[in-house]
């Protein structure tokens, strides 16, 4: 069986549903919230994606709670100082660590504070690891339809959206973009585009990505999980130079060669990948007919607390129940370093 020694590198990995029970109940501890439950254990069913999961819509309703907690700077601080500590010790080598700083301002937070505040909190985390290992981070926009792109609710013209005050989403998604272009190479390394992929297309994400070109922020972009692969034909036209997840791709025959031809690598994760029903069951994963097409491959964790997994994991998983060879994971791994937007930087 594939050791779990392949995952070295995690290029998709959320801050928000990565956080552990103890620290996001230590976090609202601090903050005097609320929490459904008073101990760790009993609180891990409230941030973990059930086994009956319906779909993508119900596996995000799990960040509720951590984003809840994720509200201050010192509390992003610690938060990312944790996880980034955590992978340390797991023996993770690489990580770029996402996050959308706009979710964190119903307290006041600025975007540029809350970026601030998770870059101080991996750094401490890279000191305390002593040079085992380099934390970077991705800055996400956020998914929204044209409506609420332009009113900045969430369909009630007289109900703001609590994850973003009256600010509209339009208007946030370019500060992340303008926020991700000031800390590009001072520990952001991309921009990105997360969120209900299903509800909200890639296609209507335009204006934000058009900036990064401008701007020269390379981007990832959320596609080919939730919706179909005309979300990731979208956004390859916009200029992302990886897709996360990508996994309807096996869909379009043309996609695929395009994905092939271009080197574009996709952001695979496999745990999250079942339970969002994204795919039917691990023997229909398409991951080795991508590799056998020539598509650049890597596996990563997602979530590490809402899946119930990490980067490490996932190759075991794919080992044990997919048959993954060790000259595959080689290639994964080898992919994966390719990849990553420092390396691509340098």
């Amino acid at each position: 069986m594939i050791a779990e020694d392949y995952g070295k590198i995690d290029l998709h990995l959320h801050l928000d549903g990565s956080l552990s029970a103890e620290t996001v109940l230590k976090l609202a501890r601090k903050e005097h919230i609320e929490l459904p439950a008073d101990t760790a254990e009993r609180l891990r069913p409230y941030l973990t994606a059930r086994a009956d999961c319906r779909d993508l819509n119900e596996y995000l309703r799990c960040f509720d709670l951590p984003l809840a907690v994720l509200q201050t700077a010192a509390n992003l601080e610690e938060a990312a100082y944790e996880l980034g500590k955590e992978l340390g010790e797991k023996g993770i080598c690489y990580a770029e660590i996402r996050f959308a700083p706009q979710l964190h301002s119903r307290q006041g937070l600025t975007q540029e504070e809350a970026v601030r505040a998770v870059l101080d909190g991996l750094g401490r985390a890279m000191e305390d690891c002593e040079g085992r290992i380099s934390l970077k981070a991705i800055l996400c926009c956020m998914r929204r339809d044209k409506k609420h792109a332009a009113g900045g609710t969430k369909g009630n013209d007289d109900q703001a959206d609590p994850d973003i005050g009256n600010a509209s989403y339009a208007a946030n998604n370019i500060e992340t973009i303008h926020m991700a272009a000031k800390y590009l190479g001072r520990g952001v390394v991309a921009a990105d585009l997360a969120g209900a992929e299903g509800l909200y297309p890639t296609r209507d994400h335009e204006e934000e990505f058009t900036l990064a070109r401008q701007l020269g922020v390379p981007f990832t972009i959320h596609a080919g999980e939730a919706d179909g692969p005309e979300s990731i034909w979208k956004a390859l036209e916009f200029g992302a130079a990886r897709i996360g997840h990508g996994v309807r791709a096996i869909e379009d025959e043309k996609l695929m060669d395009e994905l092939a031809r271009r080197g574009i690598p996709l952001e695979m994760c496999p745990s999250s990948n079942l339970q969002t029903k994204a795919v039917g069951s691990l023997k229909d994963y398409p991951l080795r007919d991508y590799l056998n097409r020539g598509i650049r491959l890597t596996v990563n964790s997602d979530n590490m607390t809402v899946s119930d997994t990490w980067a490490g994991k996932e190759f075991a998983l794919l080992s044990r129940e997919y048959g993954l060879t060790e000259e595959e994971a080689v290639r994964l791994l080898n992919y994966a370093k390719e990849a990553a937007f420092e390396m691509q930087q340098e």
